[in-house]
């Protein structure tokens, strides 16, 4: 399985949600809490192209979106795909 990385915040919703989908199929991540680190939220937005809201989820050091685009990924039948050691 591919390497996932997820910056999160503590009190995020949308944080939750990604992480559940994640920990329902299995995927081991890493998570970065730019709440307890704020230095790593300059990191996060350069990651993620300016992407400044969490969860912003990386797979394999590739940016993904958020949680919206973690479940249309879903949905579309795609994150397996994407998750699967290549």
């Amino acid at each position: 399985m591919k390497k996932v990385e997820i910056y999160t915040t503590r009190f995020c919703g949308f944080c939750v949600a990604a992480k559940r989908l994640l920990n329902e199929k299995s995927v081991n991540y890493d998570e970065i809490d730019v709440g307890m680190a704020p230095n790593k939220r300059a990191e996060m937005m350069q990651r993620a192209n300016g992407g400044r809201t969490v969860p912003q989820i990386f797979i394999d050091g590739t940016p993904i979106g958020g949680c919206d685009e973690l479940f249309d990924l879903e949905y579309d039948g795609q994150l397996d795909r994407m998750l699967a050691a290549g």
